[in-house]
């Protein structure tokens, strides 16, 4: 799914009366508003969704894989999705499909 899908559905949900336009703002509203919060390290919680999160990793020693030689990776923020249990048991109710 693409993000102009989601607004198509968005504007699907609301109906008549709202452009696509619109819910293009308020889909591009709603994302900027999260990569704001997890920009400045703030959780993000959506009941029945799931938690945007801003974690550390920490400093890790890795390998170049053309040389072998090994590089030290340093520790740095990288966001994260965690799914609600209620999210996470609709995903798990879907059938398996072959790729």
């Amino acid at each position: 799914m693409t993000k102009a899908d989601l607004v198509e559905q968005v504007a699907e949900a609301i109906g008549p009366g709202v452009t696509k336009k619109d819910c293009a703002l308020v889909v591009d509203a709603f994302l900027n508003a999260v990569k704001m919060a997890l920009g400045r390290g703030e959780n993000i919680e959506i009941r029945g969704f799931g938690t945007f999160k801003v974690r550390n990793r920490k400093t890790r020693m890795a390998r170049n894989p053309r040389t072998g030689d090994p590089v030290r990776v340093p520790s740095r923020a990288v966001p994260v999705f965690k799914p609600s249990k209620h999210l996470r048991a609709r995903v798990a109710r879907l059938e398996p499909h072959e790729e």
